[in-house]
C-alpha cells in the first residue's frame, strides 16, 4: 500500500464580505500574477517515487475561505484515506490543519503534520485569520498529529517569522526547519520537504 500525503493549500480569508469586495477590487494586479506558475507541489509525487500517493484535495473557496466550509469538506474526505497519513499544511492549510486537529478528534491515525509558513495569529500581520483563528490548546494537535515539523523561513513577506515561536510555545515537542531565503515556499524545487518525507 502506498503512503498517503495529503496537502492542504493556502488561501485568503476576510472579516467581512465587505473586505473581500475591497480586496477585489484594490489588489494589485499584473500579467504576471495571471500567468500559471508551478511550485514544488507540482512535482511533489513525481519526486517521491512510485511508494508515494500524494493527494490534493481543493477546499472550498480558496481565496475567500471560511473554515466551516473548509472543516465540511475536509470530513468528508478523511473516510477516503489510509491510516498512517502523511499531512502538509501549507500557509492556511496549514493553521486550518492545527485548528482542526486542535478541536476535533481524527478518525485515523496520522504518521506526520507538517506545517509550511503556517500563520498563528493575525497580530501585525494585516491580515486577517477570520474563523481559522486558534482559540484551543494545541494539546489535542499534539497528542494526534504523529510527528509534528514547523517550517519557516526568516524572509517570508506573509507569515512574520514571530509566528514560528509561538507554534514552538504551544507545540514544544515538535521539529523546526528554519530557512533564511525561502519567502513564502512558492519555488519551484522543495528538496528538503522530499528528504524529510522519504525519512519518516
Amino acid at each position: 500500500m502506498k503512503q498517503q500525503v495529503i496537502v492542504i493549500h493556502g488561501g485568503t480569508t476576510f472579516e467581512s464580505y465587505e473586505d473581500y469586495i475591497y480586496y477585489l477590487k484594490n489588489k494589485e494586479i499584473s500579467l504576471d500574477k495571471l500567468k500559471l506558475k508551478k511550485d514544488w507541489k507540482d512535482t511533489l509525487e513525481e519526486k517521491l517515487g512510485e511508494n508515494f500517493e500524494v493527494l490534493f484535495p481543493r477546499m472550498p473557496n480558496g481565496t475567500n475561505a471560511r473554515y466551516k466550509e473548509w472543516k465540511i469538506w475536509f470530513e468528508r474526505i478523511i473516510p477516503l484515506f489510509n491510516n498512517n497519513i502523511i499531512f502538509i499544511g501549507h500557509s492556511l492549510g496549514g493553521i486550518f490543519l492545527a485548528k482542526y486537529f486542535s478541536e476535533n478528534t481524527i478518525s485515523k491515525k496520522v504518521k506526520a503534520t507538517i506545517l509550511i509558513a503556517a500563520p498563528f495569529d493575525d497580530e501585525k500581520s494585516g491580515k486577517s485569520l477570520a474563523g481559522f483563528k486558534l482559540f484551543s490548546s494545541l494539546e489535542r494537535f499534539s497528542k494526534q498529529g504523529g510527528k509534528i515539523y514547523l517550517i519557516q523561513s526568516k524572509d517570508d513577506p506573509e507569515v512574520l517569522f514571530e509566528q514560528l515561536e509561538k507554534y514552538k510555545q504551544a507545540l514544544p515537542n515538535a521539529k523546526t526547519l528554519i530557512f533564511n531565503d525561502r519567502e513564502h515556499f512558492k519555488q519551484e524545487t522543495f528538496p528538503e520537504i522530499i528528504k524529510l518525507i522519504r525519512n519518516l
